[in-house]
């Protein structure tokens, strides 16, 4: 077995034991590269049809090309698509002028919680990876969060022989991490190997090409020459640049993700 094939079954067993244990589950779809391969893998392990909800949590601020992209494949793939928004903060004037900590946390952070709380999801499938940033390599695939959605990154469960947490206490939920394991090169190769539609943003257009997207207002593209998934693998191979390096939040303050993830963040 080869080693994209092993990866992918993982996931498939993650997202499976996921949806035994947990009666009000849910896949949150940022529509970037990696919630998309998860969103496929899970496709795989249902054959074809997810059997829960797609959340996308919604700033007002995200690319016209993700919102094109979520409307076309949602319907494509037949997904049960919910979209949530805090428009209380939106209407209230939050947005990217404010500081990004404050921003993010109102429209990402709340916008999720209000979430949990209106359909009581009991637990939530989110494709971060370890080498994606510093703080989420302090993750587990089964991840519990208390009443108050934070995370307590100094006291995670063991998880040894692919067992895994999942006994729920009150008023709490679990982030379950089924891409905990994959890089972001495995994740090129799978969306290559796969034929896996991706946001045309990724692609280099003008020298520039975006390395993670979210909200335009806080990414800003890399210089590259890849506009092929094939050059995209092959730059990936040998740059020395960081995936997150376009994203404001990231830079804006070395523990500001450590923040955002302690109180409830993706």
């Amino acid at each position: 077995m080869d080693h994209i094939k092993e990866l992918e079954n993982k996931s498939i067993y993650i997202i499976r034991e996921a949806y035994s244990r947990f009666r009000n589950i849910a896949l949150l779809w940022s529509i970037g590269k990696d919630s998309t391969a998860m969103l496929w893998i899970a496709r795989k392990a249902f054959f074809g049809k997810i059997p829960f909800p797609v959340v996308h949590i919604d700033t007002g601020y995200k690319f016209r090309e993700i919102y094109s992209f979520r409307d076309k494949y949602s319907k494509e793939w037949d997904l049960d698509l919910s979209i949530s928004r805090n428009e209380k903060a939106i209407k209230s004037g939050m947005g990217p002028d404010k500081e990004k900590l404050e921003c993010c946390n109102a429209l990402k952070t709340e916008a999720l919680k209000m979430t949990i709380n209106e359909y009581k999801y009991q637990a939530l499938l989110l494709a971060i990876r370890r080498d994606e940033h510093g703080i989420r390599a302090k993750e587990r695939y089964f991840s519990p969060r208390n009443a108050d959605f934070k995370w307590n990154y100094k006291n995670q469960p063991a998880e040894l022989w692919n067992l895994y947490k999942s006994k729920i206490e009150a008023e709490k939920h679990f982030r379950i991490h089924p891409m905990l394991h994959w890089t972001e090169i495995d994740i090129w190769r799978y969306v290559q190997k796969e034929n896996i539609p991706t946001v045309d943003l990724y692609f280099a257009q003008q020298g520039k090409r975006f390395r993670s997207i979210g909200c335009e207002t806080c990414c800003s593209p890399v210089p590259s020459k890849a506009n092929t998934m094939k050059k995209i693998i092959k730059e990936l191979e040998i740059t020395d640049i960081s995936e997150r390096s376009g994203r404001a939040q990231d830079k804006e303050d070395a523990y500001t993700m450590q923040k955002l993830r302690s109180l409830g963040y993706m």
